[in-house]
């Protein structure tokens, strides 16, 4: 057994979707997560910015004795691939297995990405997929705006904000007869019951967070690596109440005394 804790992070409160995929899989799992909202968003950073941030924030989580780590944040996962793999611990990021699961997909339409500007423009998606089924079209979409809107509080499918920003963001991919689209952003995940009522039963949605959630448990449970209590620790870079007070509406429990603040000079230093 290995009880030391996984650890997570993203630019904010898309990562959040990892931790809950890693609850599923694996209950006992200790697991810190760190949300890095004083320098959010991250999907309009320069890649030479993000790939500095993507070692900061693996540092801060080591240091903190995480055995593994997930970077739950596409746009890390597609621009910084090399810092990660790199790393002393193992890390998982979002881009290997749902390109994998993508390629995996039944059915004769076009395949579909949807991710942050900094991710489409790298490449990396639709490159990999189309690498692994290059019978297979794909389509990639920015949608940035997304990733604000979710973090400005707004998911609810019947919310007009919500619904009126997943029509003007997705209405490219409306009518092509997508089989499956690619969720590949964290945040994304937020609003597959938005995305789904827009695009119709029809198209599977594939989430980044799951297959990298699944990647990671896979991983541990054939080392033998996993074991915990079960304790999920929270860390921000910005503000402890209002990261509080949203992530709580996001997970649908109150998670204020689970939650820690990091100073931005401390994740800059390091």
């Amino acid at each position: 057994m290995d009880n030391r804790p996984i650890g997570v992070f993203d630019s904010g409160l898309g990562g959040l979707t990892a931790v809950q995929a890693l609850r599923e899989l694996l209950p006992d799992e200790n697991i810190i997560y760190f949300g890095d909202t004083a320098r959010m968003p991250y999907g309009t950073k320069s890649v030479k910015a993000l790939r500095q941030m993507a070692l900061q924030d693996m540092e801060l989580l080591a240091d903190r004795g995480v055995k593994a780590i997930i970077a739950a944040c596409g746009t890390v996962s597609s621009t910084a691939a090399d810092v990660l793999s790199a790393f002393r611990l193992p890390v998982f990021n979002v881009v290997d297995a749902s390109v994998r699961a993508m390629a995996e997909i039944e059915g004769s339409g076009p395949l579909a990405v949807i991710a942050t500007r900094a991710s489409i423009e790298s490449g990396v998606f639709k490159r990999r997929i189309t690498q692994l089924a290059p019978e297979k079209k794909v389509i990639a979409l920015p949608c940035q705006s997304f990733v604000e809107l979710i973090e400005s509080g707004h998911s609810e499918a019947r919310d007009p904000l919500v619904q009126k920003c997943v029509a003007e963001s997705l209405e490219p991919l409306k009518d092509r007869g997508i089989s499956a689209l690619l969720l590949g952003c964290t945040h994304f995940g937020y609003l597959d019951e938005a995305i789904k009522a827009y695009l119709g039963d029809g198209v599977k949605l594939v989430s980044a967070s799951h297959c990298a959630a699944r990647s990671m448990s896979s991983y541990l449970k054939a080392r033998a690596m996993t074991g915990g209590s079960g304790r999920v620790s929270y860390l921000t870079s910005g503000s402890g109440d209002e990261f509080a007070r949203r992530a709580s509406d996001l997970m649908g429990r109150n998670i204020s005394a689970l939650v820690s603040c990091v100073s931005p000079m401390e994740v800059d230093n390091l």
